[in-house]
This record gives C-alpha cells, sequence and structure tokens, in this order.
C-alpha cells in the first residue's frame, strides 16, 4: 500500500466551537480523516499574535479541552487524526526562526489576511505587534513541521500556503531538499451568517449557536435571529433569500417537503415566524442531539481528552525532532558546537585522568 498523503489543519483554541465551524470546515475534517494522514492543531501559540495576555493564555486550557471535546462529538477519530498542542512541539520555535530569515518584510506585509487581522484586532499601524506580521512563517512552520502534502483552505487564504510553499522551495535549493511543496486543497468553504444577520457566526460578534447548546438555548437563541427586516406583518409577503431563518432551514432541515412549504408560504404571506422560526428549533435541535449524545459520553471518562492530546502531542514530537534534525543536519548547523563539545570533552578527560 502507498503512504497516504499527510494533511495540516487546524484552529486557535477559542473554545467551544459553533454551527459556523461545522458548515466551514469541521464537517470537511471528518471526511478527509479516512483518505489521508491527518494532523489537527490547537495552534495555541497563534492566539498571542492578537491576545497576549496572560488572562487571556490562562484560557487556552479550558478553551483546548471544549475545543477537542467537539472534535469528538462531531466525529474526528483521534485514531484516523493526530490532534495536537502546538506550544508544546519545541521544534516548531527552531523551524520558525530559520523560516524567518528566508522570507522578505515586504513579502509579508503584501498579504492581505494582516491587514484584516489587524483590523479584527483593533489594532492600528504604530501597534501591529511583529508576531502577528509575522504569523503566515509560524503558519509555515506548522505546515512542514510534518512536512504536510495538504493543506485545507479556501480561496481567501490560499495565499498562506502560497507562501509556505515559498518558504519549503527556497529552504530546498539552499540546502538541499527536505520538504514537499505543501498544495492547498481547495474547497468550497462557506460561511454561515450569524444568527444578526449581520455577518458571518463568530464568537466575538455574539451571534453563535455552539454545537453544544441545549434545546433550551438554541430554542431562544432562534426565537431571537432576525429574518426580512421589511415584513411588518404575517400576511406581509416575504423574501427568503438572504434571509437567515431559511439559510439555516436549507442547511439544516432534513424534511425538504416541509422548507419549500415555508418558502412558499413565506413568499405569498401565509405564514408567520413565529412558526418558521419553532420548525428550524425543531430541525436544529434534531441535528444538534446526536452532538450532544457523544459530547456528554466522551466528556465524563475522565483524562480521555487530555491522553488524546499528550499522545498526538508525543507523536508530532517524535516527527518534528526527525525533521529539525535533519534541518539541522542539510544546513550545518551545530557544526561548530559538535566539534566544540568533542574538544572540551576531550580535554576535561584527559585533565581528569592526569590528576586522577
Amino acid at each position: 500500500m502507498t503512504e497516504k498523503k499527510r494533511v495540516l489543519t487546524g484552529d486557535r483554541p477559542t473554545g467551544h466551537l459553533h454551527l459556523g465551524h461545522w458548515v466551514g470546515s469541521i464537517k470537511n475534517r471528518v471526511a478527509l480523516q479516512d483518505k489521508y494522514d491527518c494532523y489537527i492543531i490547537l495552534a495555541d501559540l497563534h492566539t498571542l499574535t492578537t491576545k497576549p495576555q496572560k488572562e487571556d493564555i490562562l484560557r487556552i486550557r479550558d478553551n483546548t479541552r471544549h475545543m477537542v471535546l467537539d472534535y469528538l462529538a462531531c466525529g474526528i477519530d483521534p485514531k484516523k487524526s493526530t490532534i495536537y498542542l502546538q506550544s508544546a512541539v519545541s521544534a516548531v520555535y527552531e523551524m520558525n526562526l530559520i523560516f524567518e530569515m528566508l522570507i522578505s518584510l515586504n513579502r509579508l506585509t503584501g498579504l492581505p489576511s494582516i491587514k484584516e487581522m489587524a483590523r479584527n484586532a483593533h489594532l492600528d499601524s504604530d501597534s501591529v505587534p511583529f508576531g502577528l506580521i509575522g504569523y503566515p512563517v509560524l503558519q509555515t512552520a506548522d505546515i512542514l513541521t510534518p512536512r504536510a502534502h495538504l493543506v485545507p483552505v479556501g480561496k481567501d487564504n490560499e495565499a498562506h500556503v502560497e507562501l509556505a510553499r515559498d518558504i519549503a522551495r527556497r529552504f530546498n535549493q539552499y540546502y538541499g531538499e527536505v520538504f514537499p511543496l505543501p498544495e492547498p486543497l481547495l474547497s468550497e468553504t462557506p460561511t454561515l451568517i450569524g444568527t444578526d444577520a449581520k455577518g458571518k457566526m463568530s464568537k466575538s460578534a455574539h451571534n453563535t449557536i455552539l454545537l453544544s447548546d441545549d434545546e433550551k438555548t438554541v430554542e431562544k437563541k432562534i426565537r431571537g435571529m432576525y429574518t426580512d427586516p421589511n415584513r411588518i406583518h404575517a400576511h406581509t409577503p416575504g423574501t427568503v433569500e438572504g434571509n437567515p431563518v431559511f439559510i439555516y432551514h436549507e442547511i439544516f432541515n432534513t424534511r425538504r417537503d416541509e422548507v419549500e412549504d415555508l418558502k412558499t408560504r413565506y413568499r405569498e404571506g401565509k405564514v408567520g415566524d413565529v412558526e418558521v422560526k419553532e420548525k428550524l428549533t425543531l430541525a436544529l435541535n434534531e441535528f444538534l442531539q446526536p452532538f450532544r449524545e457523544r459530547r456528554k459520553s466522551f466528556e465524563g471518562e475522565k483524562g480521555l481528552i487530555e491522553e488524546i492530546i499528550y499522545d498526538g502531542t508525543e507523536k508530532m514530537n517524535e516527527i518534528s525532532q526527525a525533521t529539525i534534525k535533519e534541518m539541522r543536519s542539510i544546513m550545518g548547523i551545530g557544526g561548530a558546537w559538535n566539534k566544540i563539545s568533542r574538544i572540551a570533552r576531550d580535554r576535561k578527560k584527559q585533565f581528569n585522568d592526569h590528576t586522577a
């Protein structure tokens, strides 16, 4: 059998996952793990680029645990996908430093995503930290640590994989072939509109439905969802297109006849928002119930999450040490120190033998 290609994907550990995560990436990862050798990074170092305060760092432990619980509830299998903690892989720090020498500042500042991240973090040009500018280099270290062949991204993040390819290519040209050139695994990564209809679902916007929300919480959030702003009465014909409630119906309601009937009656002004939302609540709770049950089961196994992260991180440390060892050897880094150490040890031994 041929060896499976390696895939690197992951998230910053910000806590519970929501429906937007499922639609945008998690559903795809569940499918990928049967075809590829998957590595899922809990990218806690990346949180420091915009949240370096101690109180934010202290939240990482609980956030990580909740995120992994949601992974398992969604169907991520730790026997198929290696889940590991970025900050516990020491080679990443060293690789990041080496890769920083292989890319120009202009190349980094030209990435649109850096400007977008700065805006989202409310940083002006005078307060953007060096680490945020270097974020894609650290991301390259993440990708090349397991020597990943593929990185699942949407079209808007393809530039980050291209930067990783540039760095890998330059390293190989300077020193010798060590890294495969990672390819973007392009997919439709749809964004799910938030419950406030003002943008994509995001915890910072407080417009989410969590995968772990209970039935009452889901009901409350859907009851408060925005619909057609121009529809004042139930008998007023309404707009279905772009209406968040119907977007959710399309994605999560498996009763297709019911969805089409609601659309028709909504356009004709023959159904109220209350009924539309009640049926969405029922559909969403049916969709989320298996997630809740699996999550509760995994949550009850004491130490399970920690064991999964530990085992995955140990595996990645073995892989990364092999990578960094090959990098040092082919670059010649450490040669001077090895010679110095050998001469110093010989001298000490001679002195000890002479004085014995």
